[in-house]
């Protein structure tokens, strides 16, 4: 059963900018959190790890949306974190100024090579689809719905480097996403 979150962020002031990670797997690279800083809300798609990835992005006091992946199980978090892993649905669609955006971690879209057009088919009325899963910095913006992934944001399988995207929407409510990719942390 998938349990679903809607949340609705839409009052939000444009112009405005919302910070997109997943797979920190228990670990939030000091970059990205740096560049949280900036942003207005979070999303994070899944393989969190830990509640405290979650204090440290709370801390800022901003709109978190956040859903489970697949390694989001008891049996591989810290038992300090149980109401937080509990609390956690499996997507969530976040409605914003300009459109919904989707929220899965995308483990269960398959075949591979057809996930983006699975994940298109399961939101077709999202303007945005975020999942994350295969920890590879992605920016699908040929089709609508845009499919995006925001690579790996601690320190597993970064593929270059831990990463994320940033979810800007100006005032004329056109949304724009920026790619965010740094050096591994020591």
């Amino acid at each position: 059963m998938l349990v679903r979150m809607d949340l609705d962020w839409s009052p939000m002031q444009v112009p405005l900018r919302i910070a997109i990670l997943s797979d920190t797997h228990a670990y939030l690279d000091s970059n990205v959190a740096a560049l949280i800083k900036h942003c207005a809300g979070v999303v994070h798609a899944g393989d969190i790890g830990a509640d405290s990835v979650l204090e440290k992005i709370r801390k800022y006091a901003m709109p978190l949306a956040m859903v489970r992946g697949n390694n989001d199980i008891a049996s591989k978090w810290p038992s300090t974190g149980a109401a937080a892993l509990a609390s956690l649905a499996d997507v969530a669609q976040v409605l914003l100024p300009g459109g919904m955006l989707a929220i899965t971690h995308g483990h269960r879209s398959k075949p591979v090579k057809q996930r983006h057009a699975l994940l298109r088919a399961q939101f077709p009325a999202a303007r945005a689809i975020v999942y994350g899963h295969s920890h590879r910095l992605c920016c699908d913006l040929g089709e609508s719905p845009w499919v995006l992934n925001p690579g790996a944001a601690g320190r597993a399988r970064t593929f270059g480097g831990p990463s994320a995207l940033v979810l800007s929407i100006d005032a004329q409510l056109q949304w724009s996403v920026s790619e965010h990719r740094f050096a591994r942390s020591p």
